[in-house]
């Protein structure tokens, strides 16, 4: 008596013809996955960035009775920086009026850079936070207002004086 179909199992080219369609599913999601995890990042990164500013011009609304919003024009250079890089005293001066707690790493779990200066408020350029991206390089040199390729996650964000001068369009 031959066996009947049903009690045979599968063959050896239906369990690859199986394996295969996985894998080219699998190569096809998981690219999207991974990038949508580094846009989450860079979101988290963007959110944190804008509180701890919000926090920063609240500071100096309340030193100065003024707003520098836009003050340092089109461009920031990190290597004119005068203001204090200090985190502590940054913290002493806006935790808990102004915020909760000042994050000490960005979504990739990098440092974040943080400018601020605390004994010159009314100077043209006093505050700055920035985010090295994913390949967590230290922010330096000069920046400019404008945007960049969003899903290029090695480039830097950059907040400064009351607005990101480096963001994902």
């Amino acid at each position: 008596m031959y066996p009947s179909r049903a009690k045979r199992g599968f063959t050896l080219i239906e369990l690859l013809i199986v394996i295969a369609i996985i894998g080219i599913i699998a190569a096809i999601l998981i690219p999207n996955f991974l990038d949508s995890i580094n846009k989450a990042r860079q979101k988290r990164t963007m959110q944190e960035m804008r509180e701890t500013g919000t926090a920063m011009m609240s500071w100096l609304s309340d030193n100065v009775s003024a707003s520098a919003a836009g003050a340092s024009g089109l461009t920031f250079d990190v290597g004119d920086w005068q203001g204090t890089s200090d985190r502590a005293a940054i913290r002493d001066a806006l935790v808990p009026t102004y915020i909760q707690q000042i994050k000490d790493r960005d979504g990739w779990k990098h440092s974040y850079t943080y400018r601020l200066d605390l004994a010159n408020p009314q100077r043209e350029t006093i505050m700055l936070i920035g985010s090295g991206g994913f390949d967590g390089n230290s922010v330096s040199g000069s920046y400019s207002i404008g945007s960049f390729d969003p899903t290029d996650y090695r480039q830097d964000l950059v907040w400064a004086d009351g607005g990101f001068l480096r963001r994902p369009n």
